[in-house]
């Protein structure tokens, strides 16, 4: 993140004696980016962070992925998804892989019981938040989730994700390999959001409060470069009683993203949200529309031709894919080397509208995606055909 942050207790100067209460020194743990040379935090353990009693290799059942072939715009329905044991799934093992390429893995999760502790050292991830409520519990604190919030998480922040009440959590989960972030074109070069940003520092969740949890022996899930082990840590990782720095994780509301509209159609870059590796992150959000007074207000066809686009229909009803069977909790895909647009009748249909009353992330890779298990049993094969109302799949 761009701005400093402090949250419990700390000593005057970094790298100097910090003493418990009992006379030891708290064990200062540096976690930086970038080889040390960009964004930092500065924790602060009851116990050496370090000591680990035991290591044991896990399978990773998440299997692999396909190529998008034969090569065509698809629709995948998380809402069909279904999971072997439905009654027990969490937000980190029960992810289900829908896609992926070298610099992301997005996954799909239905949670309703509270998750291992996890860290993903391979890069950071971001988590949508499609229904329900919960708390993410890290060394940095405990932060509320819920509906429409983007969590960001670090890479290698342990965490565990705690459902509450009794709507399942949901979750639309990016994985990177790399970082994640505001796009650099939002921010003053000392880190600050600018005026023309869609949001700013005052929509940021972050922790406020240490959380310290006692504990011995204890399992944390690792997720790394070669593949998943189990570390056995002799204390409780949550034992952090203060930290400083810019490198923590933090939630935004898609609610609290100002849309840029104009007379004529917006492109899709003034809805861009988060940057990552070779990817970003749009959200499209309830707006006023087009108001040119010959405006179409849905999108023209486009060919995005250097990436592929990814669309989560989350809330509202999105005029410009009436009458494909798309609805809320589909995905799109608009894979490079297809041009796409509105359904036939839906550029007709939105004149005159002056609102569109929709919400959707949408994803951008300049890789292509493949296909992982999850797309591969939730995918409606009509749906290629619904523009020339014909094909091998349509009845």
């Amino acid at each position: 993140m761009p701005y400093y942050r402090t949250v419990g207790e700390l000593p005057r100067k970094r790298h100097t004696q910090f003493r418990k209460p009992d006379g030891g020194l708290y064990a200062e743990e540096l976690m930086g980016v970038e080889g040390f040379s960009s964004d930092s935090a500065l924790l602060y353990h009851r116990f050496l962070p370090t000591a680990i009693v035991n290591a044991e290799t896990v399978e990773d059942t998440r299997g692999g992925t396909v190529a998008n072939l034969p090569l065509k715009p698809r629709h995948f329905r998380t809402q069909d998804l279904k999971w072997d044991e439905p009654d027990r799934v969490d937000a980190v093992t029960g992810r289900r892989l829908l896609f992926g390429n070298a610099d992301v893995a997005i996954c799909f999760v239905a949670a309703n019981e509270t998750s291992p502790l996890y860290r993903n050292a391979f890069g950071d991830e971001l988590l949508y938040v499609q229904t329900g409520a919960g708390t993410l519990e890290t060394i940095y604190g405990a932060l509320t989730v819920g509906v429409g919030d983007y969590v960001v998480i670090p890479t290698s922040c342990t965490y565990r994700i705690v459902p509450e009440g009794d709507e399942e959590l949901r979750l639309f989960v990016l994985e990177a390999t790399g970082h994640i972030g505001p796009p650099k074109r939002y921010l003053s070069k000392k880190g600050q959001f600018l005026e023309h940003s869609p949001y700013c520092e005052r929509d940021i969740r972050v922790p406020t409060a240490p959380l310290l949890v006692d504990g011995e022996d204890v399992p944390v899930l690792v997720r790394h470069r070669a593949g998943l082990t189990r570390m056995t840590y002799a204390n409780h990782p949550f034992d952090v009683v203060g930290w400083d720095g810019c490198l923590y994780p933090w939630v935004f509301n898609i609610a609290d993203f100002e849309p840029i509209t104009g007379r004529l159609h917006q492109p899709p870059p003034v809805h861009q949200t988060f940057e990552g590796p070779n990817f970003v992150v749009c959200s499209f959000c309830p707006r006023k529309v087009d108001y040119h007074p010959l405006a179409v207000p849905v999108p023209y066809n486009h060919a995005n031709v250097d990436s592929d686009e990814l669309m989560f229909y989350v809330g509202g009803n999105y005029e410009a894919r009436k009458g494909s069977g798309i609805g809320l909790g589909s995905l799109s895909l608009h894979p490079s080397g297809c041009a796409h647009g509105p359904q036939p009748g839906a550029a007709e249909a939105s004149l005159g509208a002056e609102r569109f009353d929709e919400t959707a992330v949408m994803v951008d890779t300049f890789r292509p995606l493949n296909l992982g298990e999850a797309a591969q049993v939730s995918e409606d094969p009509r749906y290629a055909w619904t523009w020339a109302r014909r094909g091998p799949d349509w009845t």
